[in-house]
């Protein structure tokens, strides 16, 4: 969030706390980007916010409900309110579960991997309206067409960056296999070592496609404990997650730190994949 928009959304997240009777001196920023993670002290909550606007938040929280419900390894709300998403001034907050973490550095493979079918396994038991992997691809390639909102993009790297977007969309597509819900972003930064075991956060970015879509966001070596992924789609599904990231980082709004850096450098890797891949998925 920009400055002003951030401070006027903590402001909001300490009323709406204290309003519900918690103990709210302070707010430490833990995350900053279309919306503000917050750890609420002396109550200890975790609190999302984003302008009510921009705000997915209903959603999130009956579906963080609905995966808790069908035993699936994900964060909490916070039990000390009711879970429901909290309006005030112009921001929607909700309330989770605050985990202090209980390892440092990188999570084994094997239990990333089994966390993750476990996460699936619950999916696959609900029956949520969700959007389609290919909605977020779509969205990435409206931007790279628009030069206004990507004015820094060299036009062969727009070139490439669409005809990546394009052609994977299709042959991913046209694999045919079988889809589920999914979490739609569970890299590592939203995996949580908790005592309570391996946990996923945010739920925001769910859809619906092959498992292969979300194994593609996690380190490579968890598919190696992942049992029954397909090795091909994987690899495809991995160059079209890396193109749709490539493509924020160009948006002239990101806040990503050092994010056109890291578009730069993505860009290179992506056509480095590109040059040992199929003819196919070559713009």
């Amino acid at each position: 969030m920009q400055a002003a928009e951030g401070s006027r959304a903590v402001d909001a997240v300490l009323a709406t706390v204290s309003g519900l009777g918690l103990a709210a001196d302070e707010a430490r920023v833990l995350h900053d980007s279309n919306k503000l993670t917050l750890r609420v002290l002396p109550c200890d909550v975790l609190a999302r916010v984003a302008p009510v606007a921009d705000q997915v938040a209903g959603f999130e929280v009956e579906l963080g409900q609905r995966l808790a419900g069908a035993g699936c390894p994900v964060a909490a709300l916070d039990p000390r309110v009711e879970p429901r998403v909290h309006e005030r001034d112009g921001f929607a907050t909700t309330l989770w579960t605050h985990y202090e973490p209980v390892a440092q550095g990188e999570v084994p493979a094997a239990g990333y991997a089994r966390a993750l079918e476990r996460l699936h396994a619950g999916m696959r038991t609900l029956d949520v309206p969700t959007p389609h992997f290919t909605d977020r691809v779509d969205e990435a390639r409206r931007l790279v067409a628009d030069r206004d909102r990507t004015p820094d993009l060299a036009e062969e790297d727009r070139e490439l960056l669409g005809g990546t977007l394009r052609n994977l969309r299709r042959v991913i597509g046209e694999h045919g296999g079988p889809e589920q819900l999914l979490h739609g972003e569970p890299h590592p930064g939203n995996l949580l070592a908790t005592k309570d075991g391996l946990l996923f956060i945010d739920l925001e970015t769910c859809c619906r496609g092959p498992v292969e879509f979300d194994l593609a966001h996690a380190p490579e070596d968890v598919a190696e404990h992942y049992p029954g992924a397909d090795a091909d789609l994987l690899r495809q599904c991995r160059i079209l997650v890396l193109a749709i990231v490539t493509a924020w980082r160009w948006d002239r709004h990101d806040q990503f730190p050092d994010g056109r850096r890291m578009g730069t450098e993505w860009l290179a890797r992506i056509r480095a994949e590109l040059d040992r891949n199929d003819p196919d998925t070559h713009g």
